[in-house]
């Protein structure tokens, strides 16, 4: 194998996953690993988990079989972060060492199609792309994205590649500002803002496992509930929206969920603690808060 071709790095986060499910993810993006070296556009690649989970999900005993099972992996590495850090502050710690060509960012219940990599790939080799992300099935992400160039205002870190270069540019999440969510918005925006394109590669197919409820809906936990109406007043101070901030804040209260009054609370707390973020300068030049979004949605 060339020496020429590129390194992959492939970062999950876990918190109480089922060790099947885990297994099963490995099992297909070893399987898309192998598919891209295949086709000659990758060298080694390996998979890092750091898990924020109250008990390890992996002994030493499954990482062993894991890595026995998967020899299209160069490496399967575990960090047992003995504390829930979230997906932000994961997703840094996995970063600390961080040494190949490119990070695929990959939620532990998302499982890769055979090409996915290759795809991946193949959309940040056009020039000025600074992070691709995957098309989500079976609830694909309503956010608008250009027909032909793939281009959108932000990408899903459920599956998302970003090459060496953006990393040592923009560096990894703002973990001090979010915990779960709006975390990939934010990184995002900063990418933009770094002078980067991003885009949604319609042919690399990912499926991402959410739950329904009886009525079709995504069903939504206390902890989404609660931090994603904190992120979402983190995210328009932060963007320069102190409108927003305002009238999300009003709304919560008058009409949100208990959890989502915690929320507002929380924010308030931070306010007056004076541990908000600084907001972005330039931040108009990238920023996008289409009806409670963060793009214009297709549906």
């Amino acid at each position: 194998m060339s020496l020429a071709q590129p390194s992959l790095r492939i970062h999950s986060v876990l918190y109480g996953n089922d060790l099947d499910g885990v297994s099963r993810a490995v099992h297909a993006t070893a399987r898309a690993v192998a598919f891209a070296k295949e086709h000659g556009v990758l060298g080694r690649a390996e998979v890092r988990f750091g898990d924020c989970s109250p008990a390890p999900v992996l002994t030493l005993d499954g990482l062993d079989l894991l890595r026995k099972q998967n020899p299209d992996l160069d490496f399967i590495g575990y960090e047992f972060f003995d504390a829930n850090l979230g997906s932000a502050a994961g997703q840094n710690r996995l970063m600390a060492d961080f040494d190949a060509d490119y990070l695929l960012i990959l939620n532990p219940d998302a499982f890769v199609a055979a090409n996915t990599i290759l795809e991946l790939l193949a959309a940040l080799a056009v020039p000025g792309v600074g992070l691709a992300e995957a098309r989500q099935l079976p609830f694909e992400h309503p956010k608008d994205y250009d027909a032909t160039t793939g281009e959108t205002s932000w990408a899903s870190t459920a599956c998302a590649l970003v090459p060496a270069e953006v990393l040592r540019t923009v560096g990894g999440f703002d973990s001090d500002t979010f915990f779960l969510y709006c975390d990939d918005v934010d990184w995002s925006w900063q990418i933009r803002l770094a002078g980067y394109r991003i885009v949604l590669r319609d042919s690399a197919r990912v499926f991402h496992d959410k739950r329904l409820t009886n009525e079709g809906r995504w069903a939504v936990s206390s902890a989404e509930e609660f931090y994603s109406a904190e992120a979402s007043l983190l995210m328009a101070h932060k963007w320069g929206r102190p409108d927003l901030v305002k009238r999300y804040s009003a709304d919560l209260k008058s009409h949100g969920t208990p959890g989502q009054r915690r929320a507002v609370k929380a924010f308030e707390t931070r306010r007056a603690e004076g541990r908000l973020p600084t907001p972005v300068p330039g931040a108009d030049r990238v920023s996008s808060f289409v009806n409670g979004a963060y793009a214009v949605h297709r549906y």
